[in-house]
């Protein structure tokens, strides 16, 4: 049985091998420490060089290891936690900022795109599909809310006899589009912006897993090769060790998802499945996604582990999932891979930024929505870093709670809670 991080995903087998950048040796001095090579600390790490700061950025393993490289890819403004969860905990008018800045975060995508020059698959569109007549209800209630109390107007109903514009699929009776939206090669963009930090000047190093994070007056990253000394710290690993920083770890979850790809499928068998092209996902709470790839496969998504171990029936788990929105595919369909990765959820499935001291800065806890919020979660870091504090404030001001249970019943009270919320789906 192998760990999540060890199944070789898709985006991994089709991209050409890139060499590794050198593992920490000796002890560096940096104006800034970036913890984690994720799209939050190469986004951070691009943001402070472009200040004329000398940036170290620090990666466990490589760039794109964790969720960056690994996840479904879906580009979506909003948060995990909703609108109404977030104007509830802050009012409506830090709602309706952080409502734009999601907004901004997938345009920081297509910005990144254009100005690099980044070969990464990048289709337009996302949508929502609904399964039984409240979600409906629900998905219409938003696009309603978006256009009247945020000015959206990137949303589009597709009632059930428009649903062969998207999908073919006998499981939904409507689906709500967001055009605005889209979709991209995960690990192709990380890399990429990997690439641009590079250039940009941050030193980068890989293979360099941090044993100690200390935070005094100048904080340093402690590896086995060596340490780096900086005037502040940017943490951006949503799923660290608890012993690296147990203040922030308390409020989060790793919590592992997984995606199978198909065999090629043929240009006209993908097409006829999935004819615009957009990347689609029930509105269910345990939830599947799925989307095509380049090369004519389908990416589907799906299902959750507590315990971070991959099931030895994953592949014939996920098939059986995909062939149930896909009746007309064969039986037989072939998987040629299956990975997972790890979501950092909250309990509130809101995002959690913090700050440890005076010198030491964090974001995390994106739960699922951090292929888009993590590029503007980079930005407002190194905000904050170089003095600017409004944004950051904002999330800040989230408030958030540990996960009940302690280190020892914190999972197993997860996973009772979300076998109600799969009753509740199939219900």
């Amino acid at each position: 049985m192998r760990t999540l991080a060890h199944a070789r995903s898709w985006y991994e087998d089709a991209l050409p091998p890139e060499p590794p950048a050198p593992a920490l040796a000796g002890d560096v001095r940096a104006d800034v420490a970036v913890l984690g090579a994720g799209l939050t600390g190469l986004n951070a790490a691009l943001e402070l060089a472009a200040r004329g700061l000398r940036v170290v950025l620090v990666e466990a393993a490589c760039v794109g290891a964790g969720g960056s490289g690994r996840s479904g890819g879906q580009v979506l403004a909003d948060y995990a936690c909703g609108m109404e969860t977030l104007r509830g905990l802050l009012g409506r008018e830090a709602a309706a900022q952080l409502w734009q800045w999601s907004l901004e975060a997938v345009a920081r995508v297509k910005n990144h795109i254009a100005r690099h020059a980044i070969a990464c698959d990048w289709r337009d569109g996302c949508a929502t599909l609904a399964l039984k007549p409240r979600q409906v209800r629900a998905l219409r209630d938003w696009q309603a809310q978006a256009a009247h109390d945020y000015g959206y107007d990137g949303l589009r109903w597709l009632a059930a006899g428009e649903l062969g514009e998207l999908v073919a699929s006998p499981r939904y009776c409507g689906a709500l589009l967001d055009t605005g939206a889209g979709h991209l090669q995960p690990l192709a963009y990380t890399r990429a912006l990997a690439q641009a930090a590079r250039a940009a000047g941050v030193t980068l190093h890989e293979h360099s897993p941090v044993l100690r994070i200390e935070t005094g007056p100048r904080p340093k990253l402690v590896t086995a090769g060596g340490t780096v000394e900086a005037d502040q710290l940017v943490i951006a690993g949503g799923a660290l060790p608890a012993r690296l920083a147990p203040e922030p770890a308390a409020k989060v979850l790793p919590v592992g998802t997984y995606i199978v790809a198909t065999g090629p499928l043929g240009a006209d068998v993908a097409t006829a499945l999935l004819p615009a092209d957009a990347a689609l996902c029930d509105a269910n709470f345990v939830l599947d996604y799925y989307r095509r790839s380049a090369d004519h496969r389908l990416l589907f998504g799906g299902r959750v582990s507590y315990s971070g171990l991959e099931s030895p029936g994953l592949a014939a788990g996920m098939r059986r999932r995909l062939l149930a929105v896909f009746p007309q595919l064969p039986r037989t369909l072939a998987i040629t891979h299956a990975w997972g990765g790890h979501v950092d959820i909250t309990v509130n499935r809101a995002p959690h930024f913090g700050r440890i001291g005076s010198r030491v800065w964090f974001a995390q806890g994106f739960s699922g929505h951090g292929m888009a919020l993590s590029n503007l979660a980079g930005r407002v870091l190194a905000e904050a870093v170089s003095g600017q504090l409004e944004r950051f404030d904002v999330f800040a001001g989230i408030p958030h709670r540990a996960f009940p249970g302690g280190g020892r019943l914190r999972v197993p009270l997860l996973m009772l809670a979300m076998l109600a919320f799969r009753l509740r789906d199939r219900l």
